[in-house]
């Protein structure tokens, strides 16, 4: 006998644990509910209902991109999309959900964390309440002896760190588990003392060079942003989340981020939102940082997001294979295309992609079984490309 939870998901809720909540297939659940596998922080929205969802049959029976008969219906659940939101002209008209995931369910939204971090330092540079050209020590002084201790907290926003770590998602081994263990993600070791977020990051050693480019994709680095945003600015990251982006822009519930033991934010990768709140970040950056008439976000700041970034830098560093145009800046891809799209992007197969031609929104939730899938993100680029024209009629 079954209950309706194993129905839904072919699994028992006791099989989940802090050990696998990353691993097909218990990520389809886990992906929706960190918060009950690692400590959270609320990021409390604004009182206000939601809309219902938009039907997007129009949409699923077409080809998921121009060179494929394939249907989206069918793309999506070969990619193990958990939803697909669409908003065009600010209005939301397509909103897909996986037979497990619903309309209102908090998604975790893994490395577009670190652009939403990048906004609220946007907010407090533009009060002057951050420079983004003063050493970090200047913030987190308890950085001096390791890799950050002669970077800038420009530095740390344009992945321009030269920093001796390695992304190793899977090495059970390496530095980046010792990392997930630090951050509350992964189990102990018994017998071994527990790190804390901060002071993980201040045991961690500069590479050969000096800062600057090439583009070095390391997630420390937002994590170390989330500190200085919080010492900047003398607010816990949820609160300022909430106070300066979750209610001025309306979103409509409530977004958790994952805390370490001290309490520390997972800046770099720990947010859990709604699609559709997703969505409502990614228009607010469409309009350039207006949201229902209201300034939520520094015009410039947004303006500098999107055409700041650095070619050399990208063309030389780590995602030149994805995107050979493409450009970072503030912890946000500029595609390169005539279309001008950019886009916020996390494992696992999260997206935030912004096509500004075609005043369209696409926020893609997955649980697709490998933290990175290049040939899956190139095919989510046909994807997104296809809805953006569809939508334009």
């Amino acid at each position: 006998m079954t209950d309706e939870f194993t129905d839904r998901f072919g699994f028992r809720r006791s099989e989940v644990s802090l050990g696998n909540w990353r691993l097909a297939p218990y990520s389809a659940w886990s992906f929706q509910n960190a918060v009950e596998l690692v400590p959270s922080a609320v990021i409390a929205a604004s009182v206000g209902s939601e809309e219902p969802a938009a039907d997007p049959s129009w949409l699923l029976s077409e080809p998921f991109s121009q060179a494929s008969p394939e249907t989206m219906a069918s793309f999506l659940e070969r990619s193990h999309t958990d939803a697909l939101v669409l908003m065009k002209d600010g209005r939301f008209v397509a909103d897909f959900h996986a037979p497990h995931h619903e309309n209102r369910s908090r998604h975790i939204v893994f490395s577009i964390s670190k652009s939403l971090t990048a906004i609220l330092a946007g907010i407090l540079q533009e009060e002057g309440a951050l420079d983004p050209e003063a050493p970090v020590v200047s913030y987190v002084p308890e950085v001096a002896g390791s890799a950050y201790g002669d970077a800038t907290v420009r530095h740390l926003l344009d992945m321009a760190v030269a920093l001796d770590f390695d992304e190793s998602y899977l090495d059970p081994e390496s530095d980046f588990a010792r990392y997930r263990r630090a951050m509350l993600w992964n189990p102990q070791i018994p017998g071994r003392a527990g790190e804390t977020m901060l002071g993980f990051l201040a045991s961690l050693k500069k590479a050969q060079g000096g800062h600057g480019a090439p583009f070095r994709y390391r997630s420390p680095n937002s994590d170390l942003l989330g500190i200085v945003v919080e010492r900047a600015s003398g607010r816990r990251y949820a609160d300022l989340m909430s106070e300066r982006l979750w209610m001025p822009m309306g979103a409509k519930a409530d977004a958790l981020v994952t805390v370490d033991s001290e309490g520390t934010a997972r800046a770099a990768g720990g947010v859990s939102v709604t699609a559709r709140d997703l969505a409502r970040v990614g228009e607010l950056m469409r309009c350039g940082g207006t949201a229902n008439g209201r300034r939520v976000l520094p015009e410039t700041w947004v303006h500098d997001t999107l055409t700041g970034g650095d070619s050399d830098a990208w063309r030389n560093g780590d995602f030149a294979h994805l995107l050979k145009d493409g450009r970072y800046r503030n912890k946000w891809y500029e595609t390169g295309f005539s279309n001008r799209a950019f886009f916020a992007i996390g494992i696992h197969g999260q997206w935030l992609w912004i096509d500004p031609e075609a005043a369209v929104v696409i926020v893609r939730f997955s649980s697709q079984p490998e933290p990175v899938d290049d040939p899956l993100d190139l095919e989510c680029i046909q994807l997104f490309g296809q809805v953006a024209r569809l939508a334009r009629g």
